[in-house]
């Protein structure tokens, strides 16, 4: 019976021990609005007001709380001790934790893609854009899925070199993937409507962004100065509208047509024009497949692209040349092949560099430069350049000389810097391109049919006059 009476005594004695502290420490209130919380609170403020899970993780002892964690909830509360209720609700209801994980590891899903925020989020709510989205991106991984996952194989060698450009212009980089929906990120693409290159200019508004277009190079294939003059042009565009959607609609209709459509409609903006007849179906279609594409390029795997193998990134150094090249000549130098120098300047449309410039900055491998610079200077001028040379003969003329040499007419032009036929002297000379190196490329075959096209008119307009005049003659 002694053993125990002794453990008996010490319960008691700590209970009558406990009892009063707890009864001092109580906050007033408390107990009277809520009774039933009472045991909650003399547990937490028995260890030290702190979440439960963060004060044993990281402090096991309960009376040295952690001053970080229990300055911003327990000092106010200590100081101002009308403020218990509102402890009381905080600890019971943990909110404290959002706050700290809040400051201690911000979302990294709220980062700043520099286009979606002006571009793309706008038409989330809009039910007719919504839709219109929906359907590009129906026609991209459905319709059409074969060909555009060439064009995102394709977009390796580029995207880089041009999302370089655009952020140095000011632009978002997203803008980069409307060179996807123009042209698949094709240097080469050459549409019905005479525009060229990866950013399809035509010739009229490449030249006012500073695009060079002749006989021997078509700059709006390069990928840098193209993608250099297209920035220019949707800057000025986004100055004159105020919205990227506006701005890359203008793009494809053109400025006038945008204002015109704009200003009868009286739509605010992009979307607004869906509903109309103002613009044309291809313009309504234009963002939705921007958008599209962009969402697409960004996560192709959500939208079922696997097994995207993507082109490797251009590479290269630059070499400046004082006199023409052959490309047979360059490639030879460069220890590669003519078809990667034509690759790395995609500009070059015949089989040297201009002739006609006092220097020209040619494109060769990266880690090629001092070996081409090298094994250039070591070839004599006259063996760097090709061309050949036709002494004229009495009674020859272009068309002459075109039928002898299977060289169309409007080349040799070209070649010999005139625009129309004019009479030959005999014992003159005259360029031609020379034959193993030479073939005619989209825009030589384009402005060809061109040609023809016009010459047949005018001779069935010569033939329609000459029987409108017999006619007349035969009244009279």
């Amino acid at each position: 019976m002694k053993r125990l009476s002794l453990p008996l005594f010490l319960l008691a004695f700590l209970i009558s021990i406990s009892l009063p502290v707890a009864a001092q420490e109580e906050k007033p209130g408390i107990y009277e609005t809520k009774p039933e919380s009472a045991p909650q609170v003399l547990t937490l403020q028995t260890a030290s007001l702190v979440v439960p899970e963060l004060e044993y993780e990281t402090a096991p002892k309960a009376a040295e709380p952690s001053p970080s964690l229990v300055s911003p909830v327990i000092t106010p509360y200590e100081a101002k001790p009308e403020s218990a209720p509102q402890v009381l609700a905080l600890q019971t209801a943990p909110l404290v934790v959002p706050e700290l994980e809040h400051e201690t590891a911000p979302k990294a899903a709220e980062p700043s893609p520099p286009v979606i925020s002006p571009v793309i989020a706008p038409y989330l709510e809009n039910a007719a854009a919504s839709q219109a989205v929906e359907r590009s991106i129906s026609l991209f991984s459905n319709t059409i899925r074969d060909r555009f996952a060439l064009y995102l194989s394709r977009s390796g060698k580029y995207l880089d070199i041009m999302k370089e450009v655009l952020r140095k212009k000011d632009v978002p980089e997203d803008i980069v993937f409307l060179s996807l929906i123009e042209s698949g990120f094709n240097p080469h693409a050459y549409s019905i409507a005479h525009a060229a290159g990866p950013w399809q200019f035509i010739a009229s508004t490449a030249k006012r962004y500073g695009l060079e277009i002749n006989w021997w190079k078509d700059e709006r294939r390069d990928p840098v100065k193209s993608t250099e003059a297209a920035a220019d042009y949707l800057k000025d565009l986004y100055g004159m509208f105020g919205s990227w959607n506006l701005a890359m609609a203008a793009y494809n209709a053109g400025e006038g047509r945008i204002m015109k459509a704009m200003r009868r409609s009286k739509a605010d903006d992009y979307w607004d024009l869906l509903g109309t007849k103002h613009i044309r179906s291809e313009t309504k279609e234009y963002v939705p497949r921007f958008i599209a594409a962009s969402m697409i390029a960004a996560n192709p795997q959500d939208f079922g692209f696997d097994e995207i193998e993507y082109g490797e990134p251009l590479s290269y150094e630059e070499v400046e040349i004082s006199s023409p090249v052959d490309l047979t000549v360059a490639a030879e130098c460069a220890g590669t092949t003519v078809d990667e120098i034509q690759r790395l300047n995609p500009e070059l449309r015949r089989w040297c560099t201009p002739p006609d410039v006092p220097q020209y900055t040619l494109r060769v491998p990266e880690g090629a430069k001092e070996k081409f610079l090298e094994k250039l200077a070591s070839i004599p001028d006259e063996e760097r350049f090709t061309i050949d040379l036709y002494t004229v003969k009495k009674g020859d003329t272009f068309k002459s000389i075109a039928r002898k040499t299977g060289i169309p007419v409007q080349v040799i032009l070209s070649l010999n810097a005139t625009d129309k036929i004019m009479p030959l002297r005999a014992g003159s000379t005259i360029y031609l391109p020379p034959k193993e190196l030479f073939s005619l490329d989209k825009v030589d075959r384009a402005l060809m049919k061109k040609v023809s096209y016009r010459n047949v008119r005018a001779k069935k307009n010569t033939a329609k006059s000459a029987r409108s005049g017999s006619r007349k003659s035969k009244k009279i």
